[in-house]
């Protein structure tokens, strides 16, 4: 998905002057008093969570949460409601026993938000004809650290951190004072600066960021900015724990008791957490999990993050696309991959009928991004840009929209050319082939079997589900789409997908420029470790999103990360298999020194 315009504002330049008082003299030490750690937290929300109430007790149906009481919409089981100025809303179903009301919370586009979420919601009768729940929205929060120190030659420099959205990519300024007033100038972008202000009476630095509002930034020692550092400075030496049990299906086990050297795992570890902060290109890496066998061995938080925090999988999530339009297509007879688009999304019949090249569009040519269309995500111009086509107005359904693009080529043919649109348009399909929305479908043929509970999917202006990459999952949750198809379609003895779907998905059917081929949305490499190569395919996301599947050992990596925008960094997260974690198969060849990952 794309920036949110709180984002985009922090990445464009900007240029508030301060208010005139704050530009008075001040005190000769202050360039002495700005070198160090200064944080800021800020919630944006949402303003509506918490407990939910709906009321059924009599004809006119009522619904409570955060002081608003608004009415209940029933249409046979469908129970539906909207909160006025747009707070949220929820559309779901009664079971037919009527001891629960389940369905999804709506939440609208926020300050980081770009899009509205679907976030799953069950209501359970706590007397006759009343149903309660809890709604818990995905956080809309940004946090912010400047790091400042002083050169040899006295000068003030240092960079801007973000970890969420790393927007202080390529950020790293000078900082010019002049009284109290402060100028962050970008040292590698011309005409790039930031302006504030220290508050000698709070000891703050201010920053008013136009059209956002107004950050204070207070000063942070290391036992006080968990975001920003990796681990809490100081800590122990890493000391290897096995995962926590819980109750999402995963079976946990020890290293050794799956055959993995704990030292190379420990190596690892102390590589992420030994990360040093004050670099502006450090890694960001959040949660690290790794499952062989069928149980999960390796399950490691950073930056603040925890085992039920959710996290953007951005591109990551176009594998699911894949994989639900596999589920679909098992249910309808007489229709495959290589069945034309034109037969499959019959609503829009006519936006084939401008080339002929787009009536032998087929989903398999949407999955190995090879379909032909104007889509480009790499070319900022290119009129299926995923950029472009969420910036625009114009056209709310995008599906339309994408159907609407001109051919660039014939379908088909070995070059893959990313294109998040023609992804997205998988969900189309899914949708019309099992008559179902897209988060209804996903909860009860992907999430339920796969004993997911907590996850926001983001959602089209239309109000359906996106399924171009952007789905928040817990690391664990995550996890379990390589362990399914690792397993042959299956999780914990539930079929969730077909085994030949496994195979054809995990087959290369394209390459990208780089010479690394695609299948059915799965990235597939070839990891050279030693004097062996293992087959690796993956499901990969902007920032250093990864889950990674390498057959022949049995085994599963989750990687969650952000460093957004950061590509030369990011992508080499993946070598951290070959790196450290195949050497730690007991059973596999001892890989050769390949540098520090951070």
């Amino acid at each position: 998905m794309r920036h949110s315009a709180f984002v985009c504002f922090l990445l464009a330049t900007v240029a508030v002057q301060p208010p005139a008082w704050a530009q008075a003299p001040s005190t000769p030490s202050l360039p002495e008093q700005l070198p160090g750690l200064w944080g800021n937290e800020t919630s944006f929300g949402p303003k509506v969570q918490g407990a939910l109430t709906v009321d059924g007790r009599q004809s006119e149906w009522r619904v409570r949460i955060a002081g608003f009481d608004v009415a209940a919409k029933r249409t046979g089981a469908d129970v539906t409601f909207a909160l006025p100025g747009e707070h949220g809303a929820f559309r779901g179903r009664l079971s037919p026993d009527e001891k629960a009301l389940e369905g999804f919370w709506i939440q609208p586009p926020g300050m980081t938000l770009s899009a509205a979420y679907a976030t799953p919601l069950r209501l359970r009768a706590t007397s006759s004809r009343v149903w309660e729940g809890s709604v818990k929205p995905l956080a809309d929060t940004s946090s912010m650290y400047l790091r400042i120190q002083r050169e040899p030659e006295g000068s003030l420099t240092g960079f801007i951190r973000n970890p969420e959205f790393n927007f202080g990519l390529r950020r790293p300024f000078k900082l010019e004072v002049q009284g109290n007033a402060l100028t962050f100038v970008n040292t590698r972008r011309k005409n790039d600066t930031l302006r504030g202000f220290f508050d000698e009476e709070t000891g703050h630095i201010s920053l008013r960021i136009q059209g956002v509002g107004q950050f204070e930034f207070s000063r942070r020692d290391e036992n006080s900015a968990p975001r920003f550092y990796p681990r809490t400075p100081g800590a122990p030496a890493y000391v290897y724990r096995p995962p926590v049990p819980s109750d999402d299906g995963w079976k946990t086990a020890t290293l050794e008791s799956v055959k993995l050297d704990p030292k190379p795992i420990a190596a690892l570890m102390e590589s992420i957490q030994g990360a040093a902060a004050t670099d502006v290109h450090a890694p960001y890496i959040h949660a690290l999990l790794i499952a062989r066998h069928g149980k999960l061995v390796v399950e490691e938080y950073f930056h603040g993050h925890g085992r039920d925090q959710v996290h953007d999988t951005r591109s990551a999530g176009k594998t699911l696309a894949s994989v639900l339009l596999g589920i679909a297509l098992e249910q309808k007879k007489g229709v495959d991959v290589h069945t034309p688009l034109s037969r499959l999304l019959p609503r829009y019949e006519a936006l084939f009928q401008d080339d002929p090249r787009k009536q032998r569009l087929t989903a398999e040519h949407l999955m190995t991004m090879t379909s032909g269309l104007a889509c480009d995500d790499g070319d900022g111009d290119s009129p299926g840009n995923e950029d472009v086509m969420q910036s625009q107005r114009a056209q709310r359904d995008w599906y339309r929209y994408a159907l609407a693009l001109p051919m660039s080529r014939e379908p088909g043919g070995a070059e893959a050319v990313y294109c998040s649109a023609g992804i997205n348009l998988l969900g189309a399909i899914v949708s019309q082939q099992s008559g179902m929305a897209l988060p209804e479908f996903f909860e009860q043929r992907f999430a339920r079997p796969l004993d997911i509970r907590d996850y926001h999917m983001n959602l089209m202006p239309t109000g359906e589900g996106y399924l171009g990459g952007g789905i928040y999952l817990r690391p664990r949750d995550a996890l379990k789409l390589g362990q399914v198809f690792l397993s042959g379609g299956r999780w914990n003895q539930r079929q969730v997908v077909s085994p030949r779907w496994v195979e054809a998905s995990t087959r290369r059917h394209a390459r990208f420029s780089d010479d690394h081929g695609y299948g059915y949305a799965w990235h597939l490499h070839d990891l050279k470790v030693g004097d062996r190569t293992y087959r690796q395919y993956a499901a990969e996301g902007n920032g250093g999103q990864f889950v990674i599947v390498v057959p022949e050992l049995d085994l599963t990596v989750m990687i969650a990360a952000a460093n957004y925008g950061d590509f030369t960094r990011w992508y080499r997260f993946q070598d951290l298999v070959p790196q450290y974690v195949i050497p730690a198969v007991l059973d596999a060849p001892v890989a050769k020194p390949r540098g520090s990952q951070g």
